[in-house]
């Protein structure tokens, strides 16, 4: 007996239904994420820094007679004392000085390499020979010409760097909403992350719970290794500028920090330090600043790892490229976004290898 044949022109797929459906779905997503485009870099950091910071606000909670709204309170005051006044301060005095670092960026790009090294610089115990034939190797292959050369892009890198840290009134209204955000996410952090383990779940099953998982303790570990070491970095550079007398103290300790964000450390500040401390004939202010550049510089192979490992055990060349990729594509925000987003897709992808593996 044959089956039943369809009526002429149905389809039981129904093709044209759901491809209008998937783009009734696709059209609504977009609009949806347009409407909130304003306010998804500070719902991103809001998500960052509770999710970091969830164990202090219980923590906080059991001290406060197990009353969350005053816990909510405390974390929220704590957020907008710790995270808004610091980085709005650094921001501020980034870019009120901003016409000061081109400036500085010119200046460096027209300097002329001398003839001879100064006094203070042969006179050094040990190294001042050394030194000096160092400096007469430089002058030979051409430094003097090579510096004018590199002026503009110097102007131009102190440019992107300022647009980077954009408007300051945008960047104050930014992080007034993410410690807004934050505070109503740390009064229903049970549900929010109930629904978005139930909708994980209902993408992935188990494996989009693992997923999410994941995600916060990346989150965690870096917003731990990445802002903890910034800050740890950045205090003890100013606190070696503010001992050595060297002018621009703030400025310079923001730009460290912005620095050490951007992974690249404190030392090119404190360096920079150092040989205006020698042309001003403070000789072991010089020495001194040097010493604390190399402590500083490397404390973060010892602080980052340890920080990182306390959300998630991620390998260093996965932060750093997440960290310096997110930077470039999406500005601070991307800091955060970037090693999530790597940390995320390595997992998976070590995952989906190892299911194909014989067990032992």
């Amino acid at each position: 007996m044959q089956p039943e044949l369809p009526p002429p022109g149905h389809d039981r797929r129904d093709l044209t239904r759901v491809v209008f459906a998937v783009l009734f779905l696709a059209l609504l997503i977009g609009g949806t994420l347009w409407v909130l485009r304003p306010f998804l870099g500070p719902l991103i950091w809001a998500v960052t820094v509770v999710v970091a910071t969830w164990g202090l606000m219980l923590r906080a909670q059991a001290l406060l007679w197990g009353k969350r709204f005053l816990a909510v309170t405390v974390m929220t005051l704590a957020l907008l004392l710790l995270l808004v006044v610091p980085l709005t301060a650094a921001l501020v005095t980034i870019v009120e000085n901003a016409d000061r670092m081109a400036e500085w960026a010119r200046l460096a790009g027209e300097f002329n390499l001398p003839d001879a090294p100064p006094r203070w610089l042969v006179e050094l115990p040990l190294v001042g020979d050394l030194l000096a034939g160092a400096w007469a190797s430089l002058n030979a292959l051409g430094v003097r010409d090579l510096l004018p050369r590199l002026s503009p892009y110097a102007g131009d890198l102190t440019r992107w760097f300022v647009a980077q840290v954009g408007g300051f009134g945008l960047v104050a209204f930014q992080f007034l909403v993410t410690v807004a955000i934050a505070g109503v996410l740390y009064a229903t952090g049970e549900e929010a992350a109930t629904l978005v383990r139930r909708f994980a779940h209902r993408l992935g099953g188990d494996r989009g719970e693992s997923v999410v998982t994941l995600t916060g303790g990346a989150i965690r570990g870096v917003a731990m290794g990445v802002g903890a070491t910034a800050v740890v970095q950045s205090v003890l550079a100013g606190l070696g500028l503010w001992a050595a007398g060297v002018p621009f103290t703030g400025l310079l300790t923001a730009v460290a920090f912005m620095l050490c964000i951007a992974q690249i450390g404190p030392a090119p500040v404190l360096v920079g330090a150092a040989v205006w401390a020698f042309f001003t004939d403070a000789t072991g202010w010089g020495v001194g600043l040097l010493v604390w550049a190399a402590i500083v510089g490397t404390l973060d192979n010892v602080l980052r790892p340890m920080f990182i490992r306390l959300g998630a055990d991620l390998p260093f060349l996965l932060i750093f490229a997440g960290v310096v990729g997110g930077l470039l594509s999406f500005g601070l925000v991307g800091i955060f976004v970037g090693p999530v987003v790597l940390a995320v897709a390595w997992t998976l992808l070590e995952a989906w290898m190892a299911d194909g593996e014989d067990p032992a």
